[in-house]
């Protein structure tokens, strides 16, 4: 069995995310995801959506074998309990590759992170995308 870890924030679940996870899927045969807390959340505006509410969604999908509210103080600490095989990467999420990887070596994670360059190029395929719209 290959354990294939995502992450995210998913808020306002889009075409985007679901793409992003079934294109996530295709890399092993168990697809678990890390949604992010609220607190851990500092590279874009908080979401709209409560932990809770985002983690009911994400489960609620058929591509999602199992899932998970993120750490509050340690990105990485999830990690160590799942023991992903492979780590996928959304082409908009900020990680670095390579830099990632380092950093879980140096936690004893063996993981192989990769970069999904798929998405959906449309008008309401991103959360920000979809918020200027109601806005309008």
């Amino acid at each position: 069995m290959v354990r294939v870890l995502a992450t995210g924030t998913f808020d306002i679940l889009h075409p985007g995310h679901l793409l992003f996870l079934e294109e996530a899927k295709k890399y092993g045969s168990e697809l678990w995801v890390i949604v992010a807390c609220n607190v851990m959340i500092k590279h874009k505006p908080k979401p709209l959506l409560s932990e809770t509410q985002r983690l009911k969604m994400i489960r609620a999908l058929k591509v999602v074998d199992h899932a998970v509210l993120g750490d509050e103080h340690d990105i990485f600490r999830p990690l160590e309990d799942i023991k992903p095989d492979i780590i996928v990467l959304g082409y908009d999420q900020f990680f670095d590759v390579k830099e990632l990887e380092e950093k879980i070596r140096l936690r004893g994670i063996q993981s192989k992170v990769v970069r999904i360059n798929a998405h959906e190029p449309c008008s309401t395929c991103s959360t920000g995308a979809i918020i200027k719209l109601i806005r309008l």
